[in-house]
């Protein structure tokens, strides 16, 4: 949820995507029955957690918590963080040895519920409904709420505050809508500087599609959409910023994502996730800033929201167990808690005003949760959602229309199976 999305981890993501399919399509899928083949036990549980850390703080709190709830339980709960989770937890799954618990990637989601590796209890949590409605969404598949949402982060736009006034604007020209960002990136363009740093990615640009009321599948996951008037007014206003100058993409401005060339100061503008926070703190903290809810579209505000939840093993013989270790992780106290460790942000509404209290520069990205796009569900989208992003790439030479029309034929493709 808090990474820089990178073509080689898609890559990777793909190639573990396809292995699990195809062992289900083998016929050593996780369909079998519905405890997965595995023969439930009631006794104290030896449970296995698979996480993807952000790093040692990250670790550090799960481990700390699984620690407090197996000494309370009376189970043991053995946590391990991976090197590579897509990779490990795919390899795992495909082989019919998966851990009871792990971190699942809201892009990742669908692959594995498609196929029956997860366990869908996500309504067996207690208030379920407190958590916010577009994550319930985002792990949602064939109406079941099949996993608890960990935590999550928004976009929002970021304002270097020096470059801002160097280029004689005040807190009143933050844009709002798409013709303010338009008319201000135009005057800080004037001033010699380069108005918007934006990743090259549907990550990023999948926000503008949003706003402008269109996105790449139906709601449901079952219907290509990306052929839609609606998201072609997204590309071409999108490639208006592009060739006129008032954005940029990363490579342009000799950096590696968005943040890193607005925390280099190349750009007074960027749109990024909450996790810019902690790379700016580390690598560039004398940058000053302001964060700012992204200007709406046509449709309205929207941005995108990136999440995980955990995940519960079909095969886990330890599924009740499985259960109230999530419930423990996902409880407001213990969602604060994470927050204040590594710097995430809750999936429960109860809490909100809690953690917006303890982090206030974060509430833009918080209230986003209220009109968040997640990622893509609907499984087999690796390719498609690759192509694409390629696409808008090279979307200063690329008919926007032409592109959209590739990504309906290969995602209706993808989508038939």
């Amino acid at each position: 949820m808090r990474t820089r999305r990178t073509l080689g981890r898609v890559a990777v993501a793909g190639l573990t995507a396809a292995t699990l399919l195809g062992a289900a399509a083998c016929g050593n899928g996780f369909n079998d029955d519905k405890s997965g083949g595995a023969k439930q036990s009631s006794g104290p549980a030896s449970l296995q957690i698979l996480i993807g850390s952000s790093g040692d703080a990250e670790t550090k709190a799960v481990k700390d918590a699984a620690a407090k709830w197996a000494g309370s339980s009376g189970n043991q709960a053995t946590v391990t963080p991976a090197q590579d989770l897509t990779q490990q937890l795919g390899q795992a799954l495909a082989g019919g040895t998966p851990p009871d618990v792990f971190y699942v990637d809201a892009a990742r989601f669908a692959d594995y519920a498609s196929v029956g590796a997860l366990e869908p209890y996500g309504d067996k949590i207690s208030n379920s409904s407190d958590f916010y409605e577009s994550l319930r969404t985002t792990f949602t598949y064939d109406g079941k709420l099949y996993c608890a949402p960990k935590d999550f982060s928004t976009l929002a736009l970021e304002v270097n505050t020096d470059l801002w006034k160097k280029a004689g604007l005040t807190d009143a020209d933050i844009p709002t809508n798409w013709d303010q960002l338009t008319s201000v990136g135009q005057k800080i363009k004037a001033k010699g500087i380069t108005p918007l740093a934006l990743g090259d990615t549907r990550d990023r640009v999948g926000a503008f599609m949003k706003q402008a009321g269109g996105w790449i599948v139906s709601p449901d996951g079952k219907s290509a959409t990306a052929d839609s008037p609606e998201n072609l007014q997204a590309l071409q206003y999108v490639k208006s910023l592009l060739t006129s100058g008032v954005a940029k993409y990363p490579k342009q401005l000799d950096s590696g994502w968005a943040g890193e060339a607005f925390g280099k100061g190349k750009a007074a503008m960027t749109i990024e996730g909450n996790w810019i926070k902690g790379a700016l703190q580390s690598d560039f903290p004398n940058v000053k800033y302001t964060v700012h809810p992204l200007p709406a579209g046509p449709k309205g505000q929207a941005t995108l929201s990136f999440t995980q939840c955990w995940g519960i093993a079909a095969k886990s013989k330890f599924k009740d167990q499985a259960i109230k270790f999530v419930e423990a992780m996902t409880a407001g106290d213990q969602q604060v808690a994470f927050a204040k460790a590594f710097g995430v942000m809750p999936s429960r509404q109860s809490v909100k005003d809690q953690y917006t209290s303890a982090f206030p520069t974060d509430k833009p990205f918080v209230e986003g949760a209220d009109y968040a796009q997640g990622p893509v569900n609907a499984p087999k989208m690796d390719s498609v959602l690759a192509d694409f992003d390629t696409g808008i790439q090279q979307l200063t030479s690329t008919d926007p229309k032409a592109l959209l029309s590739r990504v309906q034929k290969n995602t209706e493709a993808a989508l038939k199976g």
